[in-house]
């Protein structure tokens, strides 16, 4: 019995302990700056397999889940994600719904002057076939008059308009572009023969080569950085500082190893533009 009591005690004294050293962890962000005192709101689309998606357990995985988390708790917040297509992240972070975009959004002049943007890896499109179709493609040109999918609202729908633009003026047919919410949907239209071929952004390409869903033909068209989008500017100068510090001890290079991800080059990580104006 008296050992048993120690073991309580010991229980109960780890317990203050830890309750403790949690309460010492005080974030340096306002109150005024979140949109719940003391909780990091995200909103995610965890449909991009390595970035974000959900394991068989229905359990959020991925290199912006584990480097959020790693931010988190370094600014002493609470993490919270927001599962949500991407459609509707833009306008509801603008609206004050949640604190931050961590779905991986490209960088853009137009974008860095609606948000406050902070890049934290690099990333770029490919285009992909399923693995049975007889299609061969060589260059993003040998889409001209082909039905083509990707999603809605994103980097890459705008750069394949973008190029599909710059086809017809060189007097190519136009690319059929169907437009999907998910990755999931797309890869479905795809194996039903309602699509071509299909753009998405590298590494959910490669994972979807991986599990012999897809066929790349085409890599690394239109690279550009991928950020954390934020509303207010202390808390997106706050992960900032964050990311600096876990670029610095080794758990940034551990996690882009995990998951397969592209680095930044940077070992200083910053807010890349203006930001809104008011």
């Amino acid at each position: 019995m008296p050992f048993l009591k120690s073991l309580s005690t010991l229980a109960i004294l780890l317990g203050l302990l830890q309750s403790a050293s949690a309460q010492t962890c005080t974030s340096k962000i306002p109150a005024s700056s979140l949109i719940e005192a003391g909780k990091w709101q995200m909103s995610i689309n965890p449909t991009l397999p390595p970035q974000q998606f959900v394991d068989d357990k229905g359990e959020l995985q991925g290199l912006n889940v584990e480097l959020a988390k790693e931010i988190a708790r370094r600014i002493c917040l609470e993490p919270v994600f927001l599962r949500m297509d991407f459609p509707p992240m833009i306008p509801g972070l603008r609206s004050g719904r949640f604190d931050t975009i961590n779905t991986g959004l490209f960088w853009t002049e137009e974008r860095s002057k609606m948000l406050f943007l902070v890049p934290y890896a690099q990333q770029a499109i490919s285009v992909y076939t399923d693995p049975a179709s007889p299609l061969k493609l060589e260059k993003f040109e040998d889409l001209a008059g082909r039905v083509v999918g990707v999603e809605a609202a994103t980097y890459t729908e705008r750069k394949a308009k973008e190029y599909n633009a710059e086809m017809v003026a060189k007097g190519l047919k136009s690319i059929d572009l169907r437009t999907f919410t998910t990755v999931t949907a797309t890869s479905g239209a795809l194996r039903a023969g309602q699509l071509e071929a299909a753009l998405n952004i590298n590494e959910t390409a490669n994972s979807l080569e991986q599990r012999g869903i897809a066929k790349i033909w085409i890599r690394d068209i239109a690279g550009t950085d991928i950020t954390f989008a934020f509303r207010d500017k202390a808390v997106a100068q706050a992960v900032a500082d964050a990311l600096t510090a876990i670029r610095a001890d080794g758990t940034y290079d551990k996690l882009f190893d995990k998951f397969g991800m592209t680095r930044l080059t940077a070992t200083t990580f910053t807010i890349r533009g203006d930001g809104p104006a008011n």
